[in-house]
């Protein structure tokens, strides 16, 4: 049967060829390649998008609720904003206006407590 075989026919094929047994092993390993990026992709994703929250476990932040609602919402929403704010509450601590006030106050109940006679 090779005698057969047309003059101008290669006699060597490529290995990416597939054989006469119908097995394709490029195929088969371009299989495992796209899988492998999708989850690779995936993880990445998700890593990239709970980074507000991680910054805010980290940084013992007081607004960690809201960071976590923001960050569920600009997953499921896919409105990048809501993610950028989580971002920069995480990163960026509000000043403490609370405490200067509460301070100030307990000394104000102090001065009055003491300047009043007792009855």
């Amino acid at each position: 049967m090779a005698d057969n075989i047309h003059p101008m026919a290669p006699h060597h094929l490529p290995p990416f060829f597939s054989g006469p047994d119908g097995g394709d092993s490029l195929f088969t390993i371009m299989i495992f390649v796209v899988v492998g990026a999708i989850l690779l992709l995936g993880v990445l994703y998700f890593t990239l998008h709970s980074l507000p929250e991680r910054m805010a476990h980290k940084g013992n932040a007081t607004q960690l609720q809201l960071i976590s609602i923001l960050c569920i919402l600009a997953l499921f929403t896919h409105n990048n904003i809501f993610w950028v704010i989580a971002l920069v509450l995480a990163a960026f601590r509000p000043p403490d206006f609370a405490t200067p006030l509460n301070s100030m106050a307990d000394s104000l109940q102090k001065i009055v407590s003491r300047d009043r006679p007792d009855d």
